[in-house]
C-alpha cells in the first residue's frame, strides 16, 4: 500500500496527527476537512507527558514550546471554602518520572504546530470544504462522496471526523452521544486584567456540587484561559430551555465570592454540552476505521481527548507500515491495542467527575482522603496514563 493513499475525514487535531504519522511512515495522504478552513475554537488544552513526547517525535516541539506554558502545579481547590484539597507537582520531580514535560496550549496553536508540518510533508494533500456524505467500500479501494458532489478514492478510509462522525455512523450505525447536563462557558482575557494571580503559574480547578472553574494561563503566559463548568438542573428536569448564563449564575451561588468574582472572565455567548460516547470493541468495517474522538470521545476530567487521539495515531501508522497490503487486517490490529486503554480513560474520566463534584458528606470525604498528601504521591496513580504508549511504537 506504499504508493496507494489513505484517506483520512476531518482535519482536526487527530486528522491532522494521523495524517503526519501515517505520511511518516511513508504513505500517501488525503485529509478531508468539512469546514471551509484548518481551525480550532479558541481556547485552551492540556498536554500530558504521554503527548509531549509525540510533539517530540514528529519535529513540533520547537514550535509548540514557545506559546506553551509550563505549568508548575495542578491544584484541586474546594469552590465553597476555598481550601487546597491537593496539589499534583509538575517541576522535575514530574519530569524525571515521566521523560517529558506536561504544558497547556492554545488550541488554535496546536493545531497550527500540526498544519504547518502537514503543508510542508510531500505526501500530504490538505482539502477543505469536504464534508461526507456517502462511503462505499469496494474490497480493494474505499470510494468517498463530499456534500459538495466531490469524489475521491483511497485504499482505505480513517475516520477523525469527531463526536458526530459520519464515518462512525457508517461503521458502526447512528446512534447519539451520551449527554451528561454539564454545560461549559469559556472565556481567554489578557494577563493584566486577572485581579487574583495567587494561582497564574499552575493549572487549577475550583470544585463544588455539580460546578467548577479550571483556569491556567496560555500564548507564553500573556492569557489566562477560564472554564465555568455546571450541572444544568434545568436539563435534569428535562425542560427544553437550559444552560442559560443566569442558570450558570445560579449554580455558583453557592461557590466562595473569590471565585464568583471570576466568573466576570468568562464569556456568556455561547456554552457547550459535556457529552460522550460508551466504549465500544470495534471501530473497524473493512477498509474504514476510526480514531479519536470518532472511535472513543470522553471527558474532560482527565485532559485526555487530544492525547488519546496523537496516541492513535502512532499506533496506527505503526500497524499500516506492518501490513501494508492489508489495512483491514492493520486496523483490526491497531484497535485490539487501543480499545482497553481508551476505554480506560473514558470510564475514569466519568469517575473522576463525579469525585471532583461531590457535594455534602462526599465532599468532606474527598477533602479529607486527600488533604496533606505530599504532591508528589500522586504519581503512582497517573503513571498509567502519561507513561504512554510503548517506547516500541515509535
Amino acid at each position: 500500500m506504499k504508493d496507494s493513499q489513505i484517506l483520512i475525514s476531518g482535519g482536526g487535531l487527530g486528522g491532522l496527527s494521523a495524517a503526519l504519522a501515517l505520511a511518516e511512515s511513508g504513505f500517501e495522504v488525503t485529509v478531508l476537512e468539512k469546514a471551509a478552513e484548518f481551525t480550532e475554537i479558541g481556547y485552551g488544552i492540556q498536554l500530558g507527558p504521554n503527548a509531549t513526547r509525540i510533539l517530540k517525535r514528529y519535529g513540533l516541539w520547537d514550535t509548540v514550546a514557545t506559546t506553551a506554558v509550563f505549568p508548575e502545579a495542578m491544584v484541586f481547590l474546594d469552590a465553597i471554602d476555598t481550601e487546597e484539597w491537593a496539589r499534583v507537582n509538575l517541576n522535575e520531580a514530574f519530569l524525571a518520572r515521566f521523560g517529558h514535560p506536561y504544558v497547556v496550549i492554545h488550541r488554535r496553536d496546536l493545531l497550527g504546530a500540526w498544519l504547518a508540518a502537514c503543508e510542508k510533508h510531500p505526501r500530504i494533500q490538505l482539502l477543505t470544504s469536504k464534508g461526507l456524505a456517502g462511503i462505499t467500500d469496494h474490497g480493494q479501494s474505499v470510494e468517498v462522496r463530499c456534500e459538495d458532489g466531490s469524489r475521491y478514492v483511497g485504499r482505505c478510509l480513517v475516520g477523525a471526523d469527531g463526536l458526530l462522525s459520519p464515518t462512525r455512523e457508517y461503521v458502526v450505525g447512528a446512534e447519539p452521544p451520551r449527554v451528561t447536563g454539564f454545560l461549559a462557558y469559556r472565556g481567554v482575557i489578557p494577563i493584566g486584567k486577572v485581579f487574583d494571580r495567587t494561582y497564574d503559574r499552575s493549572v487549577i480547578g475550583w470544585f463544588g456540587h455539580n460546578i467548577h472553574l479550571v483556569q491556567y494561563a496560555l500564548r507564553a503566559g500573556d492569557v489566562l484561559n477560564n472554564v465555568a463548568v455546571f450541572g444544568s438542573p434545568a436539563f435534569a428536569r428535562g425542560e427544553s430551555e437550559f444552560g442559560s448564563p443566569a442558570e450558570l449564575n445560579a449554580m455558583f451561588e453557592q461557590a466562595h465570592p473569590r471565585v464568583k468574582s471570576m466568573l466576570e472572565y468568562i464569556s456568556l455567548d455561547r456554552n457547550w454540552m459535556m457529552r460522550d460516547r460508551d466504549p465500544i470493541s470495534n471501530w473497524t468495517r473493512g477498509n474504514i476505521t476510526l480514531l479519536g474522538d470518532a472511535a472513543h470521545p470522553t471527558l474532560q476530567y482527565l485532559a485526555q481527548g487530544a492525547c488519546m487521539a496523537f496516541e492513535d495515531s502512532v499506533v496506527l501508522a505503526k500497524r499500516l507500515t506492518e501490513f501494508p497490503d492489508d489495512p483491514n487486517r492493520a486496523f483490526l490490529a491497531y484497535q485490539k491495542q487501543r480499545v482497553l486503554r481508551t476505554a480506560r480513560v473514558v470510564l475514569t474520566a466519568r469517575a473522576f467527575g463525579q469525585v471532583l463534584h461531590a457535594g455534602g458528606v462526599a465532599r468532606d470525604l474527598r477533602n479529607d482522603l486527600y488533604r496533606g498528601r505530599a504532591p508528589d504521591s500522586f504519581f503512582h496513580e497517573i503513571d498509567w496514563i502519561y507513561r504512554g504508549i510503548p517506547d516500541t511504537e515509535f
